[in-house]
């Protein structure tokens, strides 16, 4: 859903007119829909794509988030295609729970 703003983020952006607006509309979208300010969505985006980039590689192409109401509900709703665990912080938990085992 929001591939082309997540190109645009990390400087990968296709910047035709076409596509900001489109950009520009889903946020527009997801405000209203939550009530919640674009530029705090902004930067719940921005945040979870860096913690999660911390442990795994992730298609942002194929990232899909959006927000959903159901009576006085809004939930978070993301598909984010993981295209492999790092392996560092594989390497780093199976240390740690070495170190747990033998303590």
């Amino acid at each position: 859903m929001f591939p082309s703003f997540l190109e645009k983020l990390l400087g990968k952006a296709d910047t035709s007119a076409k596509t900001v607006a489109k950009d520009r509309l889903r946020l527009v979208l997801m405000h209203d829909r939550a009530d919640i300010p674009g530029p705090m969505m902004e930067e719940m985006r921005k945040e979870l794509l860096t913690v999660l980039s911390k442990y795994v590689e992730i298609d942002e192409a194929a990232l899909e988030v959006s927000l959903d109401r159901a009576d006085d509900t809004v939930a978070l709703m993301a598909n984010i295609p993981i295209r492999r665990v790092r392996p560092e912080k594989v390497e780093a938990e199976t240390a740690k729970a070495e170190a747990e085992a033998k303590a």
